[in-house]
């Protein structure tokens, strides 16, 4: 398929701040209305001007918080995970009083390995397992050149913990082994202390050692608080296999007592009988006044992603909302036309909608990393190539909601796929969303309208799609998938 033959319709409505609509289908958090909320916002950045965290435009002073060589906002990284205290409203805005950064892990890889069609692999450092995935942001090496030569690399990591100690990447910064970070620190490690030995002083997290001979308690912690079971964080250097410990801090309470709370992540420790989970260390307590939105209560189980608001009350995190943050269709192919004023693209057919949640990243970008949330959106161009992940909406005709997109800026492909639900399928097309694709003689056989498929497909030269290859049908798909699906489009009323 030749560029001029795509549909060059750009409306070029600029707007001095795009975070008002961007709200539109699933920015912020907060109850339904004009409510403003007080206290702490945790999660990863998708976008600066000042900083985008959980979808909302946090108004900054400039400034950061930080143990790790961190002090100003032009040296964060979309990926990273802060803590944002601040007030936000459900438009979308807000303001930070004071913000957070903390590395997760930090220090020489050992191992990596990196399936770029899956987009996702497991790297390994300090003993530690880390997942990556297509939400995993990378900067300083690309993920392809990390697992060529994992050894050639340090990384900081910032990361959501896993119930069985492991790690969810959000961001890796990598150096070339020789170069170190702004941090006096060579290592870093958080976990759980076991097997602790008061008389060698030496104890384990995740079964890798640490000795403390030489360590101090940083901020107001005392090495005599030590336990088995107690979450920590260790900042030292390498020696033989073990972190030998210049500074040991037990992990900072994330919120307040009667904070406003959200904060994403992935679950672990579910408890159905008790309907509670934890997230990153913060227990949550679901109950019956607590509203879903893009998941169902019966589909909460450990190692889904989600977004919980609510209030933080003698150390738990009572629920008043949780939202699915787990993609349910991908979509590969190329910019059709964009329009600035609502935010959205239309790619290979389908209309892709944007959102202060959406990430917005290159394949090797990394000078541009600073660009601002309108700069990230002015820089699509119609003919990119992109690989986006999302939420598939059933409202308006249908539409992908982005919580992902990644441009491909060398490949010429011209063949599009497209992974979600079928609407509808006939004798001779099926539809997706809102695009029709012919069946062009290949095989929907086992299709039915909610079916969970993957369509190739490309544009003929009369502007129509068809597909280049028989229809799969995802093996895995369940009534609990159906149920969550339907919980989006009531979700869907205000879009």
């Amino acid at each position: 398929m030749k560029r001029n033959a795509l549909a060059l319709s750009i409306k070029l409505a600029m707007t001095g701040a795009v975070a008002g609509t961007l709200v539109a289908c699933g920015g912020s958090g907060g109850s339904s209305g004009s409510g403003t909320s007080s206290g702490t916002s945790v999660g990863a950045v998708s976008g600066f001007g000042s900083v985008y965290v959980n979808g909302t435009r946090f108004s900054t002073n400039g400034s950061v918080e930080s143990d790790d060589g961190f002090e100003r906002e032009d040296q964060l990284r979309k990926g990273m995970i802060l803590k944002v205290d601040g007030d936000w409203d459900d438009r979308g805005e807000g303001r930070a009083d004071r913000i957070r950064y903390d590395d997760t892990l930090r220090g020489p890889v050992s191992g990596m390995s990196w399936d770029d069609a899956a987009r996702s692999g497991t790297l390994t450092l300090l003993g530690q397992t880390i997942a990556l995935d297509s939400k995993t942001v990378f900067r300083g090496a690309t993920p392809t050149a990390l697992a060529a030569n994992p050894q050639g690399y340090r990384v900081r990591i910032s990361a959501w913990r896993l119930d069985d100690g492991s790690f969810r990447a959000s961001y890796v910064g990598a150096r070339a082994i020789g170069l170190e970070f702004d941090d006096d620190n060579e290592v870093e490690i958080e976990g759980i202390v076991a097997n602790l030995d008061t008389s060698a002083e030496t104890f384990t997290i995740n079964g890798f050692p640490v000795d403390y001979t030489s360590a101090t308690g940083d901020d107001d912690f005392s090495l005599d608080d030590l336990a088995n079971g107690l979450a920590v964080e260790v900042e030292g250097r390498l020696s033989g296999g073990v972190i030998i410990a210049e500074e040991i801090d037990d992990e900072d309470d994330l919120f307040d007592d009667n904070d406003d709370v959200e904060i994403s992540g992935t679950i672990y420790d579910f408890d159905a009988a008790s309907q509670q989970f934890s997230i990153n260390g913060v227990t949550v307590r679901v109950t019956s006044g607590t509203e879903f939105d893009d998941i169902g209560r019966n589909s909460l189980a450990d190692g889904v992603f989600v977004k919980v608001e609510g209030d933080f009350r003698n150390g738990v995190l009572v629920a008043e909302e949780i939202e699915g943050q787990e993609s349910d269709a991908e979509l590969d192919g190329r910019i059709e036309s964009i329009d600035l004023t609502d935010e959205s693209l239309m790619v290979s057919g389908v209309r892709v909608q944007l959102t202060g949640n959406t990430l917005i990243d290159d394949d090797d970008d990394d000078d541009d990393d600073r660009r601002s949330r309108v700069q990230d959106i002015q820089s699509l161009s119609v003919g990119d190539y992109l690989e986006i992940e999302g939420r598939q909406r059933n409202s308006g005709g249908g539409f992908l909601e982005a919580f992902s997109i990644e441009r491909e800026d060398d490949d010429d492909d011209d063949d599009y796929e497209l992974e979600a639900r079928a609407s509808a399928v006939g004798p001779v097309s099926i539809t997706l969303m809102n695009l029709e694709i012919l069946l062009n003689g290949y095989s929907t056989s086992g299709a039915t309208a909610g079916s969970r498929v993957e369509a190739e497909y490309m544009m003929t030269a009369g502007g129509q799609y068809q597909l280049t290859e028989d229809l799969e049908i995802d093996d895995d798909d369940t009534d609990d998938d159906n149920d969550d699906s339907n919980d989006s489009d009531n979700d869907d009323s205000d879009d």
